[in-house]
């Protein structure tokens, strides 16, 4: 073992994460500053004669470029001509010392009136109605020249896969545009007079070319700064497969990207490839915050182009209505050190692209030391079909609100991919709550099979195999820690698999609702497993009929499973806003034998030979309180 590599970035197959990243050395510096009040794009770019806009840097740029932006609001889309010629000759976008720089896609408008003429209130007493101020403003064609997102509306493309019979269509129906009052945004709402009964509300008339706003309180616009958004993307290419491009330091704010698919993000890589996207903050995306893949299914392969290889770290991704990061045939990412909160606030997730990241066909990937949270309706991590050789490790995933499971792995056999080291932590469920049936006195008691219609899971799988899942503490699950189903019938198109093989070894299971584990089968394997807080029969395989519900001793006994596994008496909480973990443990646990790929726990701490269950090394009895926050801050070249 090499004293100094860094282990968590060995990939399931044994070798190293293919770092690609070395110093640079510029050979030319652009200065952009709108503050300055001789900016002007007929400037040479100096730092005394800035160019105004991000975008006239960006047409001339050259590999070996680095482009210093200064603080202030840029409203614009950047928009390079050219990528870097190679690792050591990258184009660099990035805040001058670390200053404030905003992209917005939106523009401030004030040229509000009343809005008259437009029925409201339905059928309600007119008095109810006194004192409800509902104000109007026309767009100004040219702010919205090329791109109106009050015209468009959510999706437009790949509707095939949406159940319409499950699925509340307004938020796939609304217009993308966005309305913000002070930074904060306005709830959209389908019919004019919805704007009677919900105050901080907006409507967009037929055309898309009138806005009408009720603001909190039934203030008046002219007390508040308004904006609304006109452009599709922050920072994104026109010419696809650019390549060796930074952005760092940079806020890109309200861009109107609409519902993946095409995977569309206010910052967009636009199918190239060696990016390197950091210390960046995405601020309310209407559909997609990164994209980094091939953006579409559509566009034919191109043989021997690459896709991905790009790193995206310590940014911020807040409050993106579909999808946080999308990619789509990446290999070799690494997507590490970022915060991931409040995706999802579209309700979108039965467009199958809604998720914290949602990768397809990811192969060799390293995705570490993240935090996804507060996820709405949607999974923290998707990875969807066909991924090889990934690793997902040292990642908080916490607080999954109304969401079916944090990690979903889709329909991949061909090769293991490991989840090790990871907090996965509180997952609400989404289901029909008024579906599940009562069970009047003992009737629960004598059922054979459980019912399917609660969720809300860690880790789920369909048609997976050959998961390896390591050292990790699940809990809070609504309905269990893990699930998996057979997805036989599409296997002809690598879309299938007969969830074998899966391996769960050293995990905690704490205070799952049903079940720790729901095998469908026992052509799986577990070891050394830590259960705590469970109901009975929490320990599952579901065929061949009738289910069994096993305890942690007939599970050994019966199904030959978790020999070292034992049950604990511990009590674990987490505090979601500072990131605390308090657990108190009444007996020291067994050691049990690591697993032989995995030698680090959450902090990246070496531990060799026999250790405890779950993510963290040296954990004894009694109480103990200490962060959970797994991010590097530290920068690389």
């Amino acid at each position: 073992m090499v004293k100094d590599m860094d282990l968590t970035a060995q990939l399931p197959n044994g070798q190293m994460f293919e770092f690609w990243e070395v110093e640079q050395e510029y050979e030319r510096e652009i200065h952009v500053d709108n503050q300055n009040p001789v900016a002007s794009d007929d400037n040479e770019g100096t730092i005394a004669k800035p160019f105004k806009t991000i975008n006239k840097a960006a047409q001339i740029a050259t590999p070996g470029t680095r482009v210093f932006i200064h603080k202030g609001t840029y409203r614009e889309t950047v928009q390079p001509v050219r990528g870097g010629s190679g690792p050591e000759n990258m184009i660099s976008y990035e805040a001058y010392n670390g200053e404030e720089v905003i992209i917005k896609a939106s523009v401030e408008v004030k040229e509000f009136k009343e809005s008259v003429g437009w029925r409201i209130g339905r059928g309600l007493d007119r008095s109810i109605l006194e004192g409800i101020n509902i104000w109007e403003i026309e767009l100004e064609p040219e702010d919205f020249k090329g791109y109106n997102p009050f015209c468009a509306v959510n999706i437009l493309h790949d509707r095939l896969y949406i159940e319409y019979g499950k699925t509340d269509m307004t938020s796939y129906l609304n217009r993308r545009g966005m309305v913000f009052v002070d930074g904060k945004p306005m709830k959209q709402v389908p019919l004019y007079y919805m704007l009677g009964q919900e105050e901080n509300t907006y409507w967009v008339e037929a055309n898309g070319q009138k806005v009408h706003i009720r603001l909190a309180g039934d203030d008046d616009p002219a007390n508040h700064i308004i904006e609304l958004t006109n452009k599709e993307q922050c920072f994104a290419p026109k010419i696809p497969f650019l390549s060796y491009i930074r952005v760092k330091g940079l806020t890109l704010a309200h861009a109107a990207t609409g519902a993946p698919v095409p995977q569309r993000g206010a910052l967009s890589c636009y199918r190239g490839h060696h990016w390197i996207i950091e210390d960046c903050t995405i601020d309310w995306a209407n559909g997609t915050g990164i994209d980094c893949g091939n953006e579409c299914w559509h566009h034919t392969r191109i043989e021997g182009q690459i896709i991905g290889n790009t790193i995206i770290r310590r940014n911020i991704i807040k409050d993106v209505g579909v999808c946080g990061i999308a990619g789509m045939f990446v290999s070799s990412m690494l997507i590490e050190d970022n915060l991931i909160v409040g995706t999802g606030w579209q309700r979108m997730e039965l467009s199958w692209e809604a998720g914290g990241i949602k990768l397809h066909n990811s192969v060799n990937s390293l995705i570490r030391r993240n935090i996804i949270r507060e996820c709405y309706g949607c999974d923290a991590l998707w990875l969807d079909v066909g991924n090889e050789n990934n690793r997902i490790t040292s990642n908080l995933f916490l607080d999954g609100i109304d969401s079916r499971e944090h990690i979903f792995i889709e329909c991949t056999r061909d090769a293991e991919n490991l989840i090790d080291n990871n907090i996965i932590w509180n997952v609400e469920g989404r289901y029909d709550r008024d579906a599940v049936p009562e069970e009047p006195g003992s009737s629960g008691w004598y059922k054979t099979t459980e019912l399917d219609i609660k969720n809300g899971y860690g880790i789920y799988l369909e048609g997976t195999d050959r998961l390896r899942m390591v050292n990790n503490l699940i809990g809070k699950c609504h309905k269990a820690g893990f699930f998996a189903k057979v997805v036989a019938f599409r296997l002809t198109w690598k879309r299938g698999g007969t969830s074998r093989e899966n391996k769960f070894y050293n995990n905690i299971f704490y205070d799952c609702g049903e079940a720790a584990i729901i095998m469908p089968n026992e052509h799986n394997k577990a070891e050394g497993n830590v259960y705590a807080k469970m109901p009975g029969g929490y320990l599952r395989v579901m065929y061949p009929e009738p289910e069994m519900c096993l305890d942690l001793e007939t599970w050994q006994e019966f199904c030959g499973f978790d020999k070292t596994g034992a049950v604990a008496d511990l009590e674990i909480s987490i505090n979601s806003e500072d990131l605390i973990m308090e657990i108190t443990l009444k007996d020291e646990l067994p050691k049990v034998a690591s697993d032989e790929k995995i030698v680090t726990d959450y902090f990246g701490n070496m531990e060799e030979g026999p250790r405890f269950a779950g993510p963290f090394s040296g954990l004894k009895g009694g109480k103990v309180r200490f962060n959970i926050d797994p991010r590097k801050k530290s920068e690389r070249a």
